[in-house]
């Protein structure tokens, strides 16, 4: 068995008796275990000791003689080991989700808080003492159902949503930040700022703009196989329409600077077509099953 196959099965503790032998005959596996023996220190704040170039240099060194030319790939392997190592052990107490074209998924988080992914969406969190720091990253939109506890943070590109226990939906995406609060009270941080959200209210942060408004539906509609737009550009709402049915549309449009308010679903292509041109007259061509042509002009 090569080396690095040997030194990649006793990171992950899969070695056979034999070959923990002969793993343990290899010039620099002391050297090795002291770089465990490094990251085992590895604390619940997520820091660790990275042992310095200088150091390497002074134990290898020390521990056989050898020539510059072959001490140099020496250190840089045990360098590649020792930041593999720590990646591998902040990767395990990590868990990440995401979702592809048209998909949803949910969530179950350690405190029995659910979240709901939708689609194109990533989630991440830390497993390590969870109900002590219920701290996750979002990138996309998700709905959230937080069991009472601690506070419980979402952080994403544009700002922070903090609460206790409470059911909220988070967009951050295509330089939108909104967050509806649908129960409970929500705190939202962004750019040095802070706006709370008690529940039937939502906050929408885009190009620079804020704002607060009432919430018009129960629940997110794309929980319900439909997306809700309020005054939203059109191209806009057709980049989101390509996006949930794997297509590409082109536009034949004298005026691109309109807005749509209203939805469309998620389960039937034309259904949705229609929900989108027909308010502004306008027509749409269906050429194959991944390309739509969309005019002002009549067919």
């Amino acid at each position: 068995m090569e080396k690095n196959e040997l030194i990649e099965k006793w990171l992950k503790v899969e070695l056979t008796h034999e070959e923990q032998v002969a793993f343990d005959a290899l010039d620099d596996a002391p050297f090795l275990k002291e770089i465990i023996e490094e990251g085992q220190r590895f604390s619940a704040d997520n820091h660790t000791k990275v042992v310095s170039f200088d150091t390497l240099e002074k134990k290898l060194l020390a521990k056989k003689k050898s020539n510059w030319k072959r001490l140099i790939p020496r250190i840089a392997a045990v360098l590649v080991i020792s930041l593999g190592l720590f990646y591998f052990m902040f990767d395990s107490a990590s868990k990440n989700f995401n979702t592809h074209y048209s998909e949803n998924k949910t969530v179950t988080l350690p405190d029995n808080s659910i979240v709901q992914l939708n689609e194109l969406s990533t989630l991440q969190y830390q497993d390590k003492n969870w109900d002590a720091n219920r701290l996750l990253k979002l990138d996309g939109e998700a709905f959230f159902d937080v069991e009472k506890g601690s506070r419980f943070d979402v952080n994403t590109t544009y700002g922070t949503v903090s609460v206790l226990g409470t059911e909220f939906n988070v967009i951050s995406r295509d330089s939108v930040f909104k967050v509806s609060c649908y129960e409970g009270l929500v705190q939202v941080s962004y750019q040095q700022k802070t706006v709370q959200l008690p529940a039937g209210t939502e906050f929408t942060f885009r190009n620079g703009n804020a704002e607060k408004s009432s919430i018009v539906l129960a629940t997110p509609q794309w929980l319900n196989d439909q997306s809700t737009f309020e005054r939203i550009l059109l191209t806009n709402v057709i980049t989101e329409l390509e996006k949930q049915y794997q297509i590409t549309i082109t536009t034949h449009l004298k005026n691109n600077a309109v807005y749509f308010t209203g939805a469309f679903t998620h389960n039937n292509m034309e259904s949705a077509l229609k929900a989108i041109t027909q308010p502004f007259n306008l027509t749409y061509t269906i050429k194959n099953k991944t390309e739509v042509i969309i005019s002002d002009e009549p067919n």
